[in-house]
């Protein structure tokens, strides 16, 4: 799975699911044992995170949004996917 970013040890996930569980768009974190599908608006669809990493993610969403769903849009379309810059 392409990592698209990483900061303060969250990794953040985007690939292409054909018929995936999620249809909506949403980005797969990780954070030591903790993993989570969170969706643009920063709902947690899966899994779990801590709340402070949470909390980064969502900020991180907030700042990237465009990017976001423009690596969506190329994922679904097959198209390579490009890295966002990390929370600073």
């Amino acid at each position: 799975m392409p990592t698209i970013s990483m900061f303060y040890g969250i990794l953040i996930r985007m690939f292409r699911e054909a018929n995936g569980k999620h249809n909506t768009p949403h980005l797969h974190a990780s954070y030591a044992e903790h993993v989570a599908s969170i969706d643009f608006d920063g709902n947690v669809l899966e899994g779990s995170m801590p709340r402070k990493q949470l909390n980064l993610i969502i900020a991180w969403i907030e700042i990237h949004r465009d990017e976001l769903e423009a690596n969506w849009k190329l994922l679904c379309e097959n198209e390579p996917f490009f890295k966002i810059e990390p929370l600073r």
